[in-house]
């Protein structure tokens, strides 16, 4: 068995995605992109050796629950840092129950999240966005990418899902060797902010199902990918069918969608 890398005498682990970030100068911009105040909650994932921990409590934050799947880690947090403030909480994120958070909320979050948890988390999120008031969290550069097209290349489905409920802004690009251990693909800074209240949408559920049916194969016409749908096109006017998903705003999406399903 090879020798797995450690931090603070922790080996780390694969499975639960631990590059931990080291840079003070992205440290230092998360907490400055939001307000935090005696009044506010924090939430904090993968909390880690307690770096960026320390940081959300030097800002003097009402509270700051920190989810650790890691149970040598949960132990050193504990350990480390003494706050009040602080509740480190033993459990994947994906399986706690948000209406835990009601009390206290809203919540604003800050993270240096394990890329393979970015889309699980920000539905969850998304299904729970009355209790969040803004966020920064470290991505994948390549997600906060296409989390924040407006068109052509990458611009799709999950461009329209995720700006349809927050507000998003790119922050800094953060190269590999600010992490230990280094990833092999720079990340990004990414803030949002849920929309408070968002249009009306007719059959919102099968709404979404037919924008991910319009981008299925992005070189392919609305016409064909539509027909591999099922979706009946006989309403949609020649010259749109025959366009591209990229080709089309939100606005333009959503009327199609009531040509679709009238």
């Amino acid at each position: 068995m090879r020798n797995l890398p450690q931090f603070q005498g922790i080996a780390l682990k694969k499975r639960f995605g631990q590059n931990f970030l080291q840079d003070a100068r992205y440290l230092d911009v998360m907490p400055q992109q939001v307000e935090l105040t005696a009044g506010t909650s924090v939430l904090e994932i993968g909390g880690g050796a307690g770096v960026l921990t320390r940081a959300i409590l030097a800002q003097k934050p009402a509270r700051l629950w920190v989810f650790e799947i890691d149970p040598e880690w949960v132990a050193y947090l504990g350990k480390q840092i003494k706050d009040k403030r602080l509740t480190v909480i033993a459990d994947n994120i994906l399986d706690f129950d948000f209406e835990q958070f009601a009390p206290h909320a809203p919540w604003t979050i800050l993270a240096n999240l394990p890329y393979h948890i970015t889309f699980p988390l920000l539905h969850r999120i998304q299904q729970h966005r009355t209790l969040f008031a803004q966020g920064v969290i470290m991505v994948q550069d390549e997600v906060a990418q296409k989390i924040t097209k407006t068109h052509g290349r990458d611009y799709g489905f999950i461009s329209l899902f995720f700006q349809w409920y927050f507000q998003w802004r790119l922050l800094d690009r953060v190269p590999p060797s600010a992490f230990f251990p280094a990833p092999k693909v720079f990340s990004r800074l990414l803030y949002f902010k849920p929309i408070e209240k968002t249009p009306e949408i007719p059959d919102e559920k099968l709404f979404w199902q037919f924008i991910k049916q319009c981008f299925k194969q992005p070189r392919r016409t609305l016409r064909n990918n539509l027909a591999q749908g099922s979706y009946d096109t006989t309403n949609i006017p020649e010259a749109i069918v025959l366009l591209r998903a990229q080709q089309l705003s939100m606005a333009d999406l959503l009327e199609l969608w009531q040509m679709v399903r009238r």
